[in-house]
C-alpha cells in the first residue's frame, strides 16, 4: 500500500495524539480539550489558525511552495463525542464517567492533524487549504453553526472532503457515491391532550393513548403511501409515553417521539407536510389537543460527481483502484458534513477500519460502548487527504 512515507514515520506521534483525545472525551460545544490540544499542535508547527469558530471549533490555513494556481481546498474533520459510557477496558479509555469516543471523531481530528504536520513540513503544492475542526456534529449542527457565522466567507474554497471511520468496511478499503451518501436527519415530537378518567367509565373520557396509537397506524402508511417507490425514506417512532402507570386510571396525556430520514429534499418537505395533516386531522377527530414540534436538523449528505472523481484519484493513489468502491449504498445515518457540501462542491469518504474479528473493538458498529478507533487507518486517512491536495494543486 504507498501509503505517503512522512506520514508513515509520523504514525506513532499521531496515534499518541488520538489517544489522548480518546481518554478525554466531550460533546458539543464542549470540546475545550480537542480544541485547545489542535491549538497547540499547531502552534508548535508554525501553522496559523483561528479558534473559536462556533465556540470551539478551528481553522487553520496553509500555503503551498507556491500560492499563484488561485486554488483553495478545505479538509473537515469533527471533535465531538457521545453520550455514552465506554466499556472497552482500554488502557486510555474515556475518563470522563457517561461521554465517550464511540464514533471515531477523535481519530478524524487525529487524521487531520496528522496531515496539517505533513502539509506544513513539505508545502508540496501551489495553492491554500483550510483546515476545518468542526465542533457539535452529533446532533449540534456544528457544520450549520460554522456556516451561520461566516466560515465559507473567511474560508472560501474551491472543494471541500471529509472522511468517516467505517467498520463495515475492512482496512485497506475506500468507499464512496456520487449523489446521496448519508441521509437528512429530522426529529418530531406530538404532545397529546385529551380528557382523562377512571379506567372503568372510559364513556366519559377520550383517551390519549387511544388517540396516539390511531396516529401511530398511520404514520406507518406515509413511506408506503405516499413515498414514490423509487425513493428511499424512513418514517420511526420511538418513543410512545402515556399514562400514570395506575391500572385504573385513564390519563390526559400521550407524547410521541421519533426521526424522518431521507436523501430527497422534496420527499422531506412532503412528509413534513404528510406529518402535520394526519396528526392535526387525528387528533381534531378524537376532540384532543395537539402540540407538535418538529426539527428539521441537518441535510443529506450529497456527493458531487467532480468531487467523488478526485477522491477516486487520490484514494487509487493510495490504497490501488482495486480497494475502491464507487457504488456504497447510502445509509440512512446522517452526518452534518451535508451542509458544507450544499455550498461548496466536494465528496464524503468512507474509509474501512475492520479487522474481520467481530469480537474486535474495531468491527463495532459506530455508537456501541465497546466501539474503538483503528489507528492502523490513521497514515491512510492522513495520505488520502494529503494526495488530494497535492493532485489539485500540483506544484508543476
Amino acid at each position: 500500500m504507498p501509503l505517503l512515507d512522512k506520514i508513515v514515520h509520523d504514525t506513532e506521534q499521531i496515534t499518541e495524539l488520538r489517544r489522548e483525545l480518546h481518554q478525554n472525551p466531550q460533546t458539543s460545544y464542549e470540546e475545550v480539550f480537542a480544541s485547545n490540544l489542535v491549538v497547540r499542535k499547531l502552534e508548535e508547527w508554525d501553522i496559523p489558525y483561528k479558534q473559536g469558530i462556533a465556540t470551539t471549533g478551528v481553522v487553520a490555513t496553509i500555503e503551498g511552495q507556491r500560492n499563484d494556481s488561485n486554488r483553495v481546498m478545505a479538509l473537515r474533520a469533527d471533535m465531538d463525542a457521545l453520550n455514552i459510557t465506554e466499556k472497552t477496558d482500554l488502557p486510555y479509555a474515556s475518563t470522563n464517567p457517561g461521554k465517550m469516543h464511540a464514533c471515531g471523531h477523535d481519530g478524524h481530528t487525529a487524521t487531520l492533524l496528522g496531515t496539517a504536520k505533513y502539509l506544513q513540513e513539505t508545502r508540496d503544492f501551489n495553492g491554500k487549504v483550510h483546515l476545518i475542526f468542526q465542533p457539535a456534529e452529533e446532533g449540534g449542527k456544528g457544520a450549520h453553526r460554522m456556516l451561520e457565522e461566516g466560515l465559507f466567507d473567511e474560508f472560501p474554497c474551491d472543494y471541500i472532503f471529509g472522511l468517516h471511520n467505517w467498520p463495515m468496511l475492512p482496512v485497506g478499503k475506500i468507499a464512496t457515491r456520487v449523489g446521496p451518501l448519508l441521509a437528512s436527519v429530522d426529529e418530531f415530537e406530538f404532545k397529546i391532550t385529551a380528557a382523562g378518567g377512571h379506567a372503568a367509565m372510559p364513556h366519559f373520557t377520550n383517551d390519549p393513548l387511544i388517540i396516539a396509537t390511531q396516529i401511530s397506524t398511520a404514520l406507518q402508511t406515509i413511506v408506503s403511501r405516499n413515498v414514490d417507490p423509487i425513493e428511499t425514506a424512513v418514517v420511526s417512532i420511538c418513543n410512545f409515553n402515556v399514562g400514570t402507570g395506575a391500572f385504573n386510571i385513564i390519563g390526559d396525556t400521550a407524547t410521541i417521539g421519533g426521526t424522518v430520514r431521507t436523501f430527497s429534499q422534496d420527499v422531506r418537505l412532503m412528509i413534513k407536510e404528510r406529518i402535520d395533516t394526519l396528526v392535526t386531522q387525528i387528533c381534531a377527530a378524537f376532540d384532543a389537543t395537539v402540540e407538535i414540534t418538529y426539527t428539521m436538523k441537518i441535510d443529506p449528505t450529497v456527493n458531487t460527481a467532480d468531487g467523488v472523481a478526485m477522491a477516486v484519484e487520490a484514494a487509487a493513489a493510495v490504497v490501488g483502484r482495486d480497494n475502491i468502491s464507487t457504488s456504497h449504498p447510502p445509509t440512512m445515518g446522517g452526518e452534518d458534513f451535508g451542509a458544507f457540501l450544499a455550498e461548496v462542491p466536494g465528496a464524503f469518504i468512507l474509509v474501512g477500519q475492520g479487522v474481520g474479528d467481530t469480537e474486535s473493538p474495531h468491527s463495532q458498529t459506530l455508537h456501541s460502548p465497546y466501539y474503538n478507533f483503528n489507528d492502523d487507518i490513521l497514515p491512510i486517512g492522513g495520505s488520502l487527504f494529503a494526495t488530494l491536495i497535492t493532485q489539485y494543486m500540483p506544484l508543476s
